[in-house]
């Protein structure tokens, strides 16, 4: 008897514990961000939503770069998207980005990490409308590194991103 109100109790933690590690704020505003895929922390429907705030809190990391879309160097703050992934335990190999103009683009899950890619939120202090690659711009450091002034990288940064989904 005693032995069977133990595992009880045991798997009783066991489950508020997962559903606790799993759990991610509900959005107090409209979400700018849905995740999906293979992911562990979910706050909708098996989706991880995010607005503006909820990135913020992730805290901003800064990147000063040219790009091919604006004139000389260009200073974007955005989330680490590795920092992001990690956020909602991401466990896939690539990501598919979709803009809110449907573009899409695959990118490898290394790269946030290897090249410190950013979901930029703001260009040179003011936050990104829509009309102008907002509310979300996939930033790679492009000076960083000569390999990352390449087709390949200009492709996978997308602008005016939606969703994202780990695959």
């Amino acid at each position: 008897m005693r032995t069977g109100l133990l595992g009880t109790l045991i798997a009783f933690l066991g489950i508020i514990g997962a559903a606790y590690a799993a759990s991610l704020a509900v959005p107090k505003e409209r979400p700018i961000l849905t995740i999906t895929g293979k992911i562990g922390v979910t706050n909708k429907d098996n989706t991880a939503q995010f607005d503006r705030a909820m990135l913020e809190s992730l805290g901003l990391v800064t990147i000063e770069t040219t790009t091919p879309w604006y004139d000389g160097k260009v200073k974007f703050e955005g989330v680490s998207l590795d920092k992001l992934m990690k956020q909602v335990e991401a466990k896939g190999e690539r990501v598919s980005v979709i803009a809110l103009n449907d573009y899409a683009t695959e990118i490898p899950m290394a790269d946030f990490a290897k090249f410190n890619v950013i979901l930029a939120l703001k260009r040179d202090g003011e936050y990104m409308p829509v009309r102008d690659k907002g509310p979300l711009f996939i930033v790679y450091p492009y000076d960083s590194n000569p390999e990352l002034k390449t087709q390949t990288y200009y492709a996978r940064s997308a602008w005016q991103v939606a969703k994202i989904e780990v695959k």
